[in-house]
């Protein structure tokens, strides 16, 4: 049965300015779609601090649509260190924020709820898939399983003021301009998860399939849809083709966030998705955190007129 089409209504524009990635290079240069943070302060003095890297992912959404803006989260790093202080040294608030989503359950996207939630206005919705509150562990290349961090619990979240909301299904975000795309229909042959990925399912540990693995989706109207992704562990063309699906549009224009390629059991991959990525003609294509430096380097040599070389504090705008 075909998911229903979903009213997604057209933006005039979007930024994603990254709160934390793996990369920080202060050096970089930008361009008419990533504007890069600065050196120094206004009064032409280089700091002494500087924005922290880690293997997580933090990024801040903001939609315009007639002058008005949308604002929210997407997943919250590794630690609760780099996200809190490299919003400080971003100069950035997050009272406008309505809500913060969660890609899925793994440590590298939740380390700082607490401190956001902590910014944010009370009542804030954080979105997630309710298999994000299972215990995982991975098997692959151990003798022993290792264990992931333990997630927070419900009332945790709520008691650091979260306003928990757990969806499955498609969600509509920010008066219908942020779609949330629940769980990601699986279509491609070559995009196989997390090799030796587990999940305890009442009381029964199996193959983790990321049912959780969610993305983000912009409507810009005739350019054409953002898809923005936390790991893409459900492979970041399906959650491609799953964002035509749910939207009817085909058309997209940019792909962006973390599309897990990192790493010899990822490799396989990296070819055949750059195939199908190749066919979109996308105007930008960024990727970060867990697509590693071999893929990266790929994207880099295949698009090189789309590619954008992600950093922490760089602000893309499209």
């Amino acid at each position: 049965m075909e998911k229903e089409l979903f009213n997604l209504c057209e933006a005039d524009s979007v930024e994603i300015t990254t709160i934390v990635d793996n990369l920080s290079d202060v050096l970089l240069p930008g361009n008419k779609t990533i504007v890069r943070p600065s050196l120094g302060n206004k009064k032409g003095k280089i700091s002494k601090s500087t924005l922290l890297a880690e293997h997580g992912l933090c990024l801040l959404i903001k939609v315009s649509v007639k002058g008005q803006t949308h604002c929210i989260i997407l997943d919250t790093g590794y630690t609760n260190v780099a996200v809190p202080h490299n919003l400080e040294y971003l100069g950035l608030t997050l009272k406008e924020i309505k809500a913060v989503v969660l890609s899925h359950g793994h440590m590298d996207h939740v380390g700082s709820l607490k401190e956001i939630f902590g910014l944010t206005c009370e009542g804030t919705k954080l979105i997630l898939h309710p298999d994000a509150f299972l215990p995982r562990s991975i098997q692959s290349d151990f003798k022993q399983p290792m264990y992931f961090p333990a997630f927070p619990s419900r009332d945790t979240l709520e008691d650091w003021g979260a306003d928990v909301v757990e969806n499955i299904e498609p969600l509509l975000l920010c008066q219908d301009y942020i779609l949330v795309t629940g769980e990601v229909k699986r279509t491609t042959s070559f995009e196989k998860g997390m090799p030796g990925a587990m999940i305890n399912q009442e009381g029964n540990l199996i193959p983790d399939t990321f049912k959780d693995d969610q993305s983000l989706v912009i409507n810009l109207g005739k350019k054409g849809l953002v898809v923005i992704s936390g790991c893409a562990h459900a492979g970041i063309i399906n959650s491609v083709l799953y964002a035509r699906q749910l939207t009817g549009q085909n058309k997209v224009c940019a792909v962006i966030g973390g599309f897990h390629l990192s790493g010899s059991a990822m490799e396989s991959s990296i070819e055949p998705t750059i195939k199908e990525i190749k066919k979109m003609s996308l105007q930008v294509i960024s990727p970060m955190h867990c697509t590693g430096f071999k893929a990266v380097s790929r994207f880099a040599e295949e698009l090189s007129q789309a590619f954008v070389l992600n950093s922490v504090g760089s602000k893309i705008m499209i």
